[in-house]
């Protein structure tokens, strides 16, 4: 349920267990200008995103309709299931079918701005003041922007306050301190710490502020710093403190895995949040991923989808598709939609409000400020380094290689043809 692209799903399991899949309409740029309206006078615009699950697509929904209000268009609005979208878009650019306003995942934007498809958002005059550098940087494909994100994501670690307070141990701040809480919060029927290491780019994602907080780097994957890194992650599993089940683990396993009392801390993201506060008898909070070194900030990556304007034979179809993104990207909707979902708001001085009234979000719009796409460095290359990662995760965990070797595997994938 990854893309090929690298995409680090979001509560894809819950979107498809209890999701409404809606069908996939191709109306794209072909759909016209409206029953009944003057001859090139456009009345609506269609819109593709892969938020399937009832409850998220009705509040796009909503917020969608309301924008095309503002803008003087209806909103014809389809969702698919998140891995049907890329293949589809791919047969729709090429065939200059693709919607008037298209979702992408930020590391697939670098891909589809690369066939052409998609318009540069600096010709429709689009305000991109106040978003972070690394926030832009998501939506950019050789230096021009053609995508925004009205809200982002990243990762955290969550811990169990009693657990902790029962083990006489302090919020684990370096790596230093997280192996030796994991190893005091560990006993029979429960584990210390819990990450996704599975086998996609979902555990290449998780790997990553391990990676990059140690100096590590995607473009060297055999480098020191990064068997350091997976090194740790051995070490937790080979002392017991972390299940080897996590070589199978999605993200929302990991999640049930703390929720359900087997793991005193993980590695997880804000959108958990909604869930976690359903259960009233769980005590928890949230600080920073662990770094090498005290003082250290983390780097961690940044997650979240970019709304775009696909090329189409019609230039006020475009700019109208142009008007609506510009109204999602507007403060006032996207601290709606940022409360809606569990994110950051993109726009810096939003974010700090939001975690002022919320201060769960606080180390979250605090690590966005840092936070890097993943296809920054490496571009559309990015997915055989993410190939890579997980491919030396589960070779060192199950022990099959070192980390060094793990990684020297890796650095041959990401680099082959």
């Amino acid at each position: 349920m990854i893309s090929p692209a690298g995409r680090p799903v979001r509560r894809i399991a819950a979107r498809l267990a209890g999701a409404v899949v809606l069908a996939l309409t191709t109306t794209g740029c072909a759909g016209g200008a409206g029953a009944g309206s003057a001859p090139g006078e456009v009345t609506s615009i269609t819109v593709l995103d892969y938020y399937t699950q009832r409850s998220e697509h009705d509040q796009w929904n909503e917020m969608l309709t309301a924008c095309g209000e503002t803008a003087g268009v209806e909103v014809e609005h389809t969702s698919v299931p998140p891995p049907s979208l890329i293949p589809g878009v791919l047969r729709q650019a090429s065939s200059r079918t693709l919607p008037d306003l298209l979702m992408l995942d930020n590391a697939d934007l670098q891909q589809i701005a690369r066939t052409g498809a998609l318009t540069p958002l600096d010709q429709y005059g689009i305000d991109t003041d106040g978003f972070a550098e690394g926030i832009l940087s998501a939506g950019t494909y050789e230096g021009k922007v053609y995508g925004l994100a009205p809200y982002v994501s990243t990762l955290a670690l969550f811990y169990n306050k009693d657990m902790l307070a029962e083990a006489g141990v302090g919020v684990p701040r370096t790596w230093g301190e997280l192996k030796e809480a994991a190893a005091r919060l560990t006993r029979p029927g429960r584990y210390g710490m819990a990450v996704d290491a599975n086998a996609t780019f979902e555990g290449s994602w998780q790997f990553l502020p391990f990676l990059w907080s140690n100096g590590g780097h995607e473009k060297r994957l055999d480098s020191p710093q990064a068997a350091q890194a997976l090194q740790l992650w051995v070490d937790l599993v080979r002392k017991g403190s972390m299940s080897k089940s996590v070589l199978n683990w999605t993200q929302a396993d990991v999640h049930d895995q703390f929720a359900a009392g087997r793991t005193a801390m993980m590695i997880n993201g804000p959108w958990r949040i909604a869930a976690l506060d359903e259960d009233r008898d769980m005590d928890w909070g949230v600080a920073p991923v662990p770094v090498p070194r005290a003082g250290q900030t983390p780097v961690t990556p940044l997650g979240g989808e970019v709304w775009t304007v696909p090329r189409s034979t019609s230039e006020d179809r475009q700019k109208k598709a142009a008007e609506v993104l510009a109204c999602l990207n507007s403060a006032p909707h996207t601290l709606t939609l940022a409360k809606q979902h569990f994110t950051v708001p993109s726009r810096t001085e939003v974010a700090a409000r939001y975690a002022e009234q919320d201060p769960r979000m606080a180390v979250f719009a605090e690590s966005v400020k840092t936070a890097r796409v993943r296809t920054g460095e490496l571009g559309v290359r990015w997915p055989k380094a993410a190939t890579g990662i997980y491919t030396a995760i589960q070779s060192a965990l199950t022990g099959e290689r070192t980390p060094e070797e793990a990684l020297r595997h890796a650095q041959e994938i990401a680099t082959g043809d």
